[in-house]
């Protein structure tokens, strides 16, 4: 009979969990647990989860109250749950919902393989503390399986900024880059395993440094490995956008014209509020610098509607500010209160206004976004082929701007870059033809 444990991972929220959920995994592979794809084959499930969105302890609650029949009906099932509610919840977890046996934090899943081996001896087991050691010096590695052409690679953690709406200071703890040797290295581990395009992560990606070295050194670096053909980073602050990353989008061709700079509002009076310490004008000629070094570059930004305290002239300002930017993507959302930051307590704007405005929001962003698509139609752009879609002889890629693309082409061709001349224009992707 196989020794082999069955593991069924859930990833909520941002790259950053799809990252560690990675880890856990390798982690967990070492230790003798293979991956399966639904929790009713598992030997054990692991949501990995995130604290941003509104309601998002909630919905943990809600997917493990799903598991109990699959707990009654096999005792030994082990059920955890890591991440940023983990972090934030802690004991919490434990007493709502018994049928969990351990609860991890972010900074301390490189000790899951012993907390596992601890619950198999019936043990509850809960760690979020911020361990002194480098998780990533102490993750027990598994097989080096074939990778996807793509992938992530977290460089940062953390937040120093403390804007007024955000948990992250406070479930991923204060900035910490990791050694640019280690990230080269492991860039190299990744081609190796058949990855062709990175994605460099962090919290606040561009207040990387380590080794007295910056982001922008890191990127020149990382392009110099063979067979690496393209880069990419996220999520960045305005504040942390200095003159070497800005020279990097024109001089390092392996940098994708990509960049996700999140303003959040275009007043400066609710700027002051979010403790963003920036103005709307300063980050529009921050925009305006990095174009003329890269004019080809797609800008993404996060806007957040309805904070505490915003009118209608606040909000018109940031309508303003967006329809100066013309964005080529953007995510929005309604202001939601996150427990323990200085935002909770204020007084909130309407659901309804709050409604209302995002709306006329997305209404302008959605249009430019499809004007940015409209304009890529007779282009040929080198497209990445990730994987196959859904109909016969289709397969599907990415841009350099990070549009999907989808087009006719044999599945030998994945994990290649191939030319493509743009054809047509949907919702959220394009399509085209090889040349």
């Amino acid at each position: 009979m196989s020794d082999t444990k069955k593991l069924f991972v859930k990833t909520y929220g941002c790259q950053m969990n799809v990252y560690d959920s990675e880890r856990m995994v390798d982690a967990l592979g070492a230790d003798g647990f293979e991956t399966v794809e639904t929790p009713d084959e598992a030997d054990m499930i692991l949501l990995n989860t995130c604290h941003i969105r509104e309601k998002a302890a909630e919905k943990v609650y809600s997917e493990l109250g799903r598991y109990r029949k699959l707990k009654e009906a096999k005792p030994d099932l082990k059920i955890g749950v890591a991440g940023c509610v983990a972090q934030a919840e802690g004991e919490e977890i434990m007493r709502r919902q018994p049928l969990v046996d351990l609860v991890v934090g972010p900074q301390a899943y490189h000790r899951l393989p012993d907390m596992v081996q601890r619950t198999d001896n019936g043990a509850k087991v809960i760690d979020t503390d911020f361990p002194e050691e480098d998780k990533f010096d102490h993750l027990p590695r598994g097989p080096k399986a074939r990778r996807a052409p793509s992938a992530f690679l977290t460089v940062q953690e953390g937040c120093d900024k403390f804007c007024a709406f955000c948990v992250v200071p406070y479930t991923r703890g204060a900035e910490v880059s990791r050694p640019p040797e280690r990230l080269l290295a492991e860039a190299r581990d990744l081609v190796e395993r058949g990855v062709v395009e990175v994605t460099l992560l962090g919290q606040n990606v561009n207040a990387y440094e380590a080794d007295g070295w910056r982001l922008a050194k890191l990127i020149r670096e990382m392009a110099r490995t063979d067979g690496l053909e393209r880069i990419r980073f996220t999520t960045s602050h305005p504040n942390d956008m200095g003159d070497d990353l800005i020279e990097a989008f024109g001089e390092v061709d392996k940098l994708m014209p990509y960049l996700h700079l999140p303003v959040q509002s275009g007043s400066d009076t609710v700027l002051k509020a979010m403790n963003r310490h920036h103005t709307a004008e300063e980050y529009l000629r921050l925009l305006e610098r990095i174009r003329a070094a890269r004019p080809d570059i797609a800008l993404s930004g996060d806007f957040i509607v309805g904070f505490p305290g915003e009118d209608e002239a606040d909000f018109r300002a940031t309508l303003d500010l967006c329809a100066e930017v013309r964005y080529a993507q953007a995510f929005s959302f309604k202001y939601s209160a996150r427990p323990g930051t200085p935002a909770a307590d204020r007084a909130h704007v309407s659901e309804e206004v709050k409604s209302e405005r995002l709306a006329r929001l997305q209404e302008m962003l959605t249009d430019h976004q499809m004007a940015f698509q409209q304009s890529m139609i007779g282009k040929t752009l080198p497209v990445l082929v990730e994987k196959q879609g859904r109909e016969t002889g289709q397969m599907v890629g990415k841009s350099p701007y990070l549009h999907a693309v989808h087009f006719q082409a044999d599945s030998t061709m994945a994990g290649k870059i191939v030319q493509v001349r743009v054809e047509g224009s949907e919702r959220n992707s394009l399509s085209g033809v090889c040349v």
